[in-house]
């Protein structure tokens, strides 16, 4: 028994220590290459999964085993770990910085629920369209890092409103019991599971009170647990013992249980919101565009890949995964109760009034939009714009501007020439005083350094980087080439199991490799695979495509998961958990479109002449 605790003490040292001894024969007995990248992968990713150490200390291994392996030079890594992305994000910080200092997002996300209303399965329907909208337009990454601060805030009026709402119903608030617990009754009574009460006959009568007042819980959960007998005069009394009323603490972890799963269904409604809704648009996610560069140099002959047609094929596609993941997600940690989400026209409960009144009060303590809000909600349209207008597909945006650096330009860098001007713009004006003069204030921008530095998350600026370091060293050591190869018996299975077995490979490889990284690596692999059993190329490429960025299952598969991990309300199992079940609707939907829906917008089962 001692030795069992001490295992259990040190389980996390242990696990450190093992895990890369047990895998130690693999680079040892296979000494190539591709089994010391496949050794590091497996050590980094086992990490991850366990937390064994912190994830951006995880993410750290590949910076000296690559190295070591002789994979990459220190260099080459260190190069890996701070991308584009990185200054995408810390432009997106600057921005998350303002509107989190100013309380605008506090102001967003009352007027939110005071619109949608305090039920958290309408309002995480709302959260998740608006992100999925902007996701169609923007990075992933910067609609998960706008939207986020955003719910946190009304996450958490919710949740007070609900705190103070439960404090009005919650059984002996104060701790105090009394012990007179009567009830006027004709029945004999059973409690199934308070061993700390004792059933007494009497005739006398008896109130149920907690401070003089009616207690409506209590009463509720004697109900709950009576066994009615007809047919007997008995009135019994329930003596109370000494230990506490054990409803209470059921009553309490419920509550606390049910404040925990709407934080977590609110934070995981963005990242996977910010992902579904990036497959809509050709310039919504990288994947798309990489997978529309590689078709059209493959295939010059065919125009059928643009903006207007994928819109066709993906919307559906995007609104059907949208609305199965919020069910899925109220489902596993709120529970789907439809009677109560679809009573239109009914009459709110106290709970529900209680509830609005408090977000209403609080929206009034805010008071009217002072002048950091407004210039922090001007440069957060101005930002959206330029994303927008960038190259937005259909029509020529600002980078056509500069044909002689085509390609220079991308989100980070106006999300950086929008944070600079958060750290130069003054934060105060000037104000008149009673004489008309007017007051000068000390120069103090929108947000200072320190500000930015609270919020800036280096850790998962860290954690993404390893990430990038993973898939540069897949590639560099050819694992990749070779887990690609092992597809190419493929070609002898039926044709819907070929996409099938496609769609699960890609869907497994980019939840530990980079999204770019795995399409990249597929699609070379993937096209040849389809001239070679005679098949057009669309019916293969295009759900591999889509799956590619089925990346939910950890808060390293793509950085929407990272941002919001990174609020601290999830745990890697919460991600896995709802993950796997958003990765398989995914999957079976995507299935679905392409043996539906997508096959007459491009006469799939025709094989094509420029194939």
């Amino acid at each position: 028994m001692k030795l069992l605790s001490y295992l259990l003490v040190y389980r996390r040292f242990l696990l450190i220590v093992l895990t890369p001894l047990l895998l130690l024969p693999l680079p040892l007995i296979i000494k190539t290459k591709e089994a010391e990248c496949a050794y590091t992968l497996f050590v980094v990713a086992i990490f991850w999964l366990t937390e064994a150490l912190p994830l951006a200390v995880s993410a750290l291994i590949p910076a000296f085993m690559f190295p070591l392996f002789g994979i990459m030079g220190s260099k080459e890594v260190a190069s890996a770990y701070f991308k584009d992305f990185h200054l995408l994000l810390i432009g997106v910080i600057c921005l998350a910085t303002s509107i989190e200092k100013w309380n605008f997002h506090k102001r967003v996300a009352l007027r939110m629920v005071m619109l949608v209303g305090v039920n958290p399965a309408w309002l995480t329907l709302g959260f998740m369209v608006s992100c999925a909208f902007l996701s169609m337009w923007l990075s992933n990454t910067s609609a998960a890092a706008m939207v986020m601060p955003i719910v946190e805030a009304g996450a958490q009026q919710i949740i007070r409103a609900e705190a103070e709402a439960d404090a009005l119903e919650m059984p002996c608030s104060n701790g105090s019991i009394n012990p007179a617990l009567e009830l006027d009754g004709r029945h004999t009574v059973q409690f199934l599971s308070l061993p700390t009460l004792t059933l007494q006959q009497t005739p006398h009568k008896i109130n149920t009170t907690v401070n003089s007042k009616p207690n409506h819980a209590v009463y509720s959960y004697i109900d709950s647990k009576l066994s009615v007998f007809s047919g007997t005069s008995l009135n019994p009394t329930f003596v109370l013992d000494d230990e506490p009323f054990l409803y209470i603490n059921w009553w309490r972890k419920s509550r606390e249980d049910k404040y925990s799963g709407i934080f977590k269904v609110m934070c995981l409604c963005v990242a996977y919101s910010a992902t579904i809704g990036g497959l809509t648009t050709i310039t919504g996610t990288s994947t798309n565009l990489i997978f529309a560069e590689h078709f059209n140099t493959r295939y010059p002959g065919c125009q059928c890949i643009n903006f207007g047609s994928w819109f066709i094929l993906s919307i559906p596609i995007t609104v059907v995964i949208l609305l199965l993941s919020w069910v899925w997600l109220q489902w596993l940690f709120l529970g789907f109760d439809f009677k109560n989400m679809f009573k239109c026209g009914k009459k709110k409960t106290a709970r529900e009034e209680a509830s609005a009144q408090v977000i209403r009060e609080e929206y009034k303590k805010l008071g009217p939009m002072s002048y950091p809000e407004i210039v922090t909600l001007v440069l957060f349209i101005l930002m959206t714009l330029l994303w927008f207008t960038r190259e937005p597909g259909f029509i020529p945006g600002w980078s056509s501007l500069f044909p002689k650096y085509k390609g220079y330009a991308t989100d980070s860098t106006t999300a950086l020439v929008i944070g600079l001007l958060f750290f130069i713009i003054p934060a105060k004006t000037f104000s008149r005083t009673s004489n008309g003069e007017n007051t000068v204030f000390g120069y103090t921008p929108l947000i200072t350094w320190k500000e930015f530095q609270s919020c800036m998350p280096w850790e998962i600026a860290i954690l993404v980087g390893g990430g990038f370091a993973l898939a540069d060293g897949c590639e560099v050591s050819k694992l990749s080439e070779w887990v690609a190869s092992k597809l190419a018996p493929l070609g002898s299975l039926p044709l819907w199991l070929v996409i099938l077995i496609s769609c699960l490979i890609v869907t497994s490889v980019t939840e530990v490799a980079s999204n770019p990284a795995t399409i990249t690596i597929f699609l070379p692999i993937l096209s040849p695979l389809a001239e070679a059993i005679h098949v057009n190329p669309l019916f293969i490429l295009i759900p591999a495509t889509l799956c590619t960025s089925f990346a939910f299952l950890l808060p390293v598969a793509n950085p929407a998961n990272a941002i919001v991990f990174s609020y601290g309300h999830l745990t890697v199992m919460d991600m896995v958990k709802a993950g796997l079940g958003i990765n398989i609707i995914g999957v079976a939907v995507v299935m679905l479109a392409i043996m539906t829906w997508i096959v007459p917008i491009f006469d799939l089962y025709t094989y094509p002449s420029w194939a």
